[in-house]
C-alpha cells in the first residue's frame, strides 16, 4: 500500500490523514497492517501528515499483544508489532479517523452497523481496496489457519 494517495493534495499545515485499520479482534490483520503502514508513511517522508493506528470489532482481545504467529512473520519481515495492544473500534474513532479500513466482509457489516451515521458509513472500505490486491477482495483471517 502506498502512503502518498493518502496525502496527495492536502496542505502541509493541515490536520494529519489518520488511517483506521480494523480486524476482528486486532491481533493479526489491523496490526500487521498498521505497522506496514507505519513503514511505508516513514519510509516516504510522511510521518507528520499521515497517522495510523488499528482496533477490533469484537473486545475479545482488548490489552492483549499480537498473535504469536502474526509476531513471528512481522519480525521475519523486519516489522516490530511488540508495542501494539489490541483494543476494540470505540464511538470517537468515527470522528478521529478519515478512513477506516476493514479486513473482511464481516468485520466490514459489524463496522457499517456500529456506524452513527451516513458520513461514518462513507470513511469504511476494505484494505484491499488500495493495493495491488484489490482482486482478493478480503484479508484472509490467519487466526483459524496454519503459517499459509
Amino acid at each position: 500500500m502506498s502512503a502518498e494517495p493518502l496525502a496527495a493534495g492536502r496542505d502541509q499545515s493541515a490536520e494529519p490523514t489518520r488511517v483506521l485499520f480494523v480486524c476482528w479482534g486486532n491481533i493479526c490483520r489491523s496490526p500487521t497492517a498498521e505497522a506496514v503502514m507505519r513503514r511505508a508513511v516513514e519510509r516516504a517522508g510522511l510521518a507528520g501528515r499521515i497517522e495510523v493506528d488499528s482496533a477490533g470489532t469484537s473486545a475479545e482481545h482488548a490489552g492483549d499483544r499480537p498473535d504469536r504467529r502474526a509476531l513471528a512473520e512481522a519480525d521475519r519481515r523486519g516489522l516490530d508489532l511488540r508495542g501494539q495492544r489490541a483494543r476494540k473500534v470505540r464511538p470517537d474513532d468515527w470522528d478521529r479517523f478519515d478512513l477506516l479500513l476493514v479486513a473482511d466482509a464481516p468485520v466490514e457489516r459489524a463496522l457499517l452497523r456500529a456506524a452513527p451515521d451516513g458520513a461514518a458509513r462513507a470513511k469504511v472500505h476494505r484494505m484491499t481496496a488500495f493495493g495491488p490486491d484489490a482482486d482478493l477482495g478480503e484479508v484472509p483471517d490467519p487466526y483459524y489457519g496454519g503459517a499459509d
